[in-house]
């Protein structure tokens, strides 16, 4: 099982945006949803084996984790729209601090980046990292941000995490995804 994590600095923690404006109601969901995309589709196909977790950090209730599972998830299709839509239906969901199946394999719970820390060791994908190919053994949960880097906060909750780079360029955060991948 292969899980990834990715960080949303000011994704909506409601469900007030609009479905036609990810980039700006939705404080860059389209972001989050590419990386939700990238880490469980194949061609006409899911993948089973990997999870994905939205840390949803922006106004108003953050932050809150929304967590896709390949195994479990319908109603999915690979395209921003489909994946918004889930996170707009599950993200007012009464929740706690244990994950809630909102919907068929979407899961959401309040707590953000500590809690996955804790639950689970993560490797941060970060271009200045090790190179992926080198690594003799690499983890099976994977760290990243959105279109913001890490606030200096975060970069003190994952000070002891391993950091690994799919290459020597800073690449849209769906991207390291693909090719981590390809590379696994």
């Amino acid at each position: 099982m292969t899980l990834f994590a990715i960080t949303g600095h000011v994704a909506r923690t409601d469900g007030s945006f609009s479905i036609n404006d990810l980039p700006g109601s939705g404080g860059r969901m389209d972001v989050l949803c590419r990386c939700v995309n990238a880490s469980l589709f194949l061609s006409h196909d899911l993948r089973r084996d990997a999870d994905c977790c939205l840390v949803l950090c922006g106004e108003p209730a953050g932050p809150k984790t929304v967590r896709f599972s390949g195994a479990k998830v319908r109603s999915l299709s690979p395209d921003e729209r489909s994946a918004g839509a889930l996170i707009k239906k599950v993200i007012d969901t009464p929740c706690g601090s244990v994950f809630r199946e909102a919907a068929p394999g979407v899961f959401i719970r309040k707590g953000g980046l500590a809690e996955l820390l804790a639950e689970h060791r993560f490797a941060v994908l970060d271009e200045n990292g090790t190179d992926i190919r080198k690594a003799e053994l690499l983890p099976d949960a994977y760290l990243l941000s959105d279109h913001q880097n890490f606030t200096e906060a975060e970069e003190s909750l994952i000070s002891g995490c391993p950091r690994y780079s799919v290459g020597p360029r800073c690449l849209h955060a769906d991207h390291p995804i693909t090719v981590l991948h390809n590379e696994l």
